[in-house]
């Protein structure tokens, strides 16, 4: 560092909120700036698959609502292929389906919510398969970097007891906090999963 220089202190670390939905989510702050707003309805009436809804409060330590919080989410496709190159699996891609959706938290209920299908299972790196899931990204104030989660299914019984990466979570309420529960409404499967940043029920968050 030249000399001149060395009076200047560290800037002190950001947090990514309150004001994420202006830069990631503007339509929900009021301003119209993006020719493509990608949100949280991530289906259209060509896609393939079972048509499912997941939704959830993100949670703080005190059991809180952050209404401020914002949810993205990816995903294979039903037949459990992601619509990216990286993914070399001889599984078809559907072109109706890009697997990604951005969801701000409601101001008012504090709730999340992706209209999307429900996963094919996808290959893992060791060759085994893993259960259908949903991967989350979650920034919110507070926080420093974005958190990464997973949500599996409670439905697939089978296929979460033999996932690789669930098998590497203590079989107690800590791998519970990565299951989304099924219900149904209105004829439709709605898979309710809260995220928990705190405390006792917080959720299992992956290292990547």
């Amino acid at each position: 560092m030249p000399q001149e220089l060395n009076y200047l202190k560290q800037t002190a670390s950001q947090t990514a909120g309150p004001y994420v939905h202006i830069g990631l989510a503007p339509g929900r702050a009021g301003f119209d700036i993006f020719d493509h707003n990608f949100g949280h309805i991530m289906v259209t009436p060509q896609t393939v698959g079972e048509r499912i809804i997941i939704e959830g409060l993100v949670l703080d330590g005190t059991g809180t609502p952050m209404r401020d919080a914002l949810v993205e989410l990816w995903q294979a496709n039903a037949a459990g292929k992601y619509n990216n190159p990286a993914d070399t699996q001889n599984k078809p891609i559907d072109p109706h389906f890009r697997g990604w959706g951005r969801s701000p938290c409601d101001f008012e209920t504090g709730f999340y919510r992706f209209e999307t299908i429900k996963p094919g299972q996808v290959m893992g790196r060791n060759g085994k398969p893993m259960a259908p899931h949903v991967s989350l990204w979650i920034v919110a104030r507070g926080i420093n970097i974005g958190l990464q989660t997973r949500a599996y299914f409670s439905d697939e019984e089978a296929a979460n007891a033999a996932d690789p990466i669930l098998n590497l979570v203590e079989q107690d309420k800590r791998r519970k906090t990565l299951i989304a529960s099924r219900s149904e409404r209105d004829g439709q499967a709605v898979y309710r999963f809260d995220i928990v940043f705190q405390g006792e029920n917080e959720t299992v968050f992956f290292d990547v």
